[in-house]
């Protein structure tokens, strides 16, 4: 965790508190595991903010675990929207 630069600890943030972003594309991307992921946001966020948040993930319907995930679930995707890739925007 400390070879993340600040951007990449505000990217992760940002990854973790999106609701449809899996752990496992976190640690596709940063090579955090789910267990770093929870460290950084106990360390970042306010107590309360921390205890929504683990509460949100482990609720039921939640989309942080890909294996919890449901397979038929189709996602909107604009047109337009660039297309991302190892968290950089890729150039048409």
């Amino acid at each position: 965790m400390k070879d993340l630069s600040e951007r990449d600890h505000n990217r992760i943030i940002e990854m973790a508190w999106e609701d449809r972003t899996p752990f496992e594309a976190i640690e596709f991307q940063f090579g955090l595991p789910e267990k770093e992921v929870i460290k950084l946001m106990r360390q970042t966020l306010k107590r309360s903010s921390f205890n929504l948040w683990r509460k949100r993930v482990n609720s039921g319907p939640s989309q942080k675990h890909l294996k919890k995930q449901d397979p038929d679930m189709v996602r909107f995707k604009s047109s337009r929207q660039k297309q991302i890739s190892l968290n950089k925007i890729s150039k048409r």
